[in-house]
């Protein structure tokens, strides 16, 4: 008889066969550097310096990895950058916030990559509201004396969930991921009272959301359970950035679609996560804008990605957990406790971690999100 064996999973018991059963399944993470050049929408006129500009412009976050951005090329180093209304969240992002700080974390890296290859950024914003689907016209002009930005920090940059150190910031540390956003940063150490209220609203948060079926649908359609899935879109939520590996990882990839997410057993799950994680932490740190306008919200986007890209060098990690800002009463409250009066535009949970692991979120190829104008 073959060997069998009983996994239990979010909506049951699965019974899986050795042998043939193991070789026929989804067996590795698909990461990042899984991908490989596709051949969809091939656009062979973009020039070496442009596709690799856009390629580090794209490793900025986004929620749920949804990647919202579209460029509509001009002519060479002559872009209009868009907002691809196909990757709106509308359940958790109505008002396309969370989507415009994106679009400004783009274009954080894009200023970046584009210096470190000899080109000055002429910016022009286009947009006067968050759901306008031209948002900014860009320029790359060749200029020489530039400070070339290490592009290391942006390929490498990662989110990381899991296994926090319980320390807090370094005053020094804190100093220099803060550096120029002083007036904009805020952080709350463990010791502070708004610690302790941002844990627990945070769980409170995503308890609401988490049961909440619009918002859980729509996460529904960004995971990329499968392999499969993963190579085909190339954005989204995959197992391996969720930080789901091992045996954990094979069941999830060999037996869990997007309706799974919807079974109490899963939501239960995701809690325990957000629990854990609320656990793990040397602290919050809050990002504001001077306003709530499109163009404060793509500076403030900007002004999150610096402050990624120094993280790793640290030894510091920082997750986005922003559900206390998409859910209400909770959103209405935060400002207050905090004692901040300027928008608060980003909470993110921070910490030391002893083990930095290279990124594995997908990212589309270029030629995906670039069309001629």
């Amino acid at each position: 008889m073959k060997r069998r064996r009983f996994l239990q999973v979010a909506g049951g018991t699965v019974l899986v066969a050795g042998g043939l059963t193991w070789l026929s399944t989804d067996k590795t993470n698909f990461v990042r550097k899984d991908i490989k050049d596709i051949e969809r929408n091939r656009q062979p006129e973009l020039h070496p310096d442009e596709r690799e500009i856009l390629y580090l412009a794209s490793l900025a976050p986004s929620g749920h990895n949804a990647q919202p951005w579209l460029v509509k090329r001009k002519e060479p180093f002559h872009w209009v950058i868009c907002n691809d209304r196909t990757k709106w969240l509308m359940a958790v992002d109505p008002g396309q916030r969370e989507t415009i700080l994106s679009i400004g974390a783009f274009m954080q890296n894009l200023e970046y990559a584009a210096g470190h290859y000899g080109y000055h950024c002429k910016w022009s914003l286009l947009a006067s509201s968050n759901q306008d689907e031209d948002i900014i016209d860009v320029s790359l002009l060749k200029a020489t004396g530039l400070s070339g930005f290490d592009i290391s920090k942006i390929k490498q940059r990662r989110t990381i969930r899991f296994n926090y150190l319980p320390d807090s910031l370094k005053r020094e540390d804190f100093a220099g991921l803060a550096a120029g956003e002083e007036e904009y940063i805020y952080y709350i150490p463990k010791e502070a009272r708004e610690f302790k209220w941002l844990n627990e609203q945070t769980i409170e948060a995503n308890r609401q959301q988490i049961y909440r079926d619009a918002a859980e649908e729509e996460l529904g359609k960004w995971v990329r359970f499968s392999s499969k899935e993963a190579k085909l879109h190339c954005d989204g939520l995959t197992p391996a950035s969720m930080e789901i590996e091992g045996l954990s990882g094979w069941v999830v990839r060999n037996f869990y679609n997007r309706s799974s997410v919807m079974k109490k057993s899963f939501r239960e799950q995701g809690l325990d996560n957000v629990k854990k994680q609320v656990g793990q932490s040397g602290g919050w740190l809050l990002i504001t804008s001077n306003n709530a306008e499109t163009r404060s919200l793509l500076e403030t986007g900007m002004r999150l990605q610096r402050i990624l890209l120094r993280v790793r060098e640290k030894g510091i990690a920082i997750h986005p957990m922003t559900q206390v800002l998409e859910e209400l009463p909770f959103a209405q409250n935060v400002n207050k406790v905090m004692g901040v009066t300027a928008p608060i535009q980003f909470i993110l949970r921070c910490g030391y971690v002893k083990n930095y692991p290279n990124p594995v979120s997908l990212r589309r190829p270029v030629d995906w999100f670039v069309k001629s104008s």
